[in-house]
């Protein structure tokens, strides 16, 4: 009994000693680490949305020659078909 009685107060005073340094609350580093992380994604939010324009131009464009390309495939095709009735 006198063991167990020991034990707690034993494990009290250690509660005791190192509650203090478990607090709930970030210390400054955490803080900034948590500052940077959020520049960081903010930063890389910017860049998702610049490549997606990007690549919505790019897909523009790519159209635009797919148009072109079929517009010359129509033209040779008459051409061709004219060059044989001659």
């Amino acid at each position: 009994m006198k063991k167990t009685i020991a034990g707690l107060v034993v494990a009290g005073a250690l509660i005791a000693i190192l509650a203090p340094g478990c607090t709930s609350r970030p210390n400054e580093e955490e803080l900034k680490q948590l500052e940077d992380l959020k520049a960081e994604v903010t930063s890389l939010d910017r860049e998702i949305s610049a490549k997606e324009s990007e690549k919505s131009a790019l897909a523009r464009a790519v159209a635009d020659k797919n148009a072109k390309l079929a517009q010359c495939e129509k033209e040779k095709a008459l051409v061709t078909e004219r060059i044989k009735g001659m």
